[in-house]
């Protein structure tokens, strides 16, 4: 008889071990104050409140409508 193709072998593998995972990112982006979620990040003018505008070091940016507000002057001597 042929051998059998494929990769049924027969064989179990068994359960795989837990791994602890890090925290998700998204909850850097909330804070609890007296029973109350408050968000950290500036909502988008333009979107909305569900829309949280991304913090860069020279402007706040948002990746839906591409709204973008510039904080000062940047300094180019570096």
């Amino acid at each position: 008889m042929a051998t059998q193709k494929g990769g049924a072998t027969g064989e179990k593998k068994g359960k795989k071990a837990h791994k602890n995972m890090p925290t998700s990112a998204k909850y850097k982006f909330y804070s609890v104050e007296g029973g109350n979620v408050k968000r950290k990040a500036k909502a988008c003018p333009r979107c909305g409140p569900g829309i949280l505008l991304a913090d860069h070091k020279t402007r706040l940016y948002c990746g839906k409508c591409h709204y973008t507000e510039f904080m000062g002057k940047i300094d180019k001597t570096k």
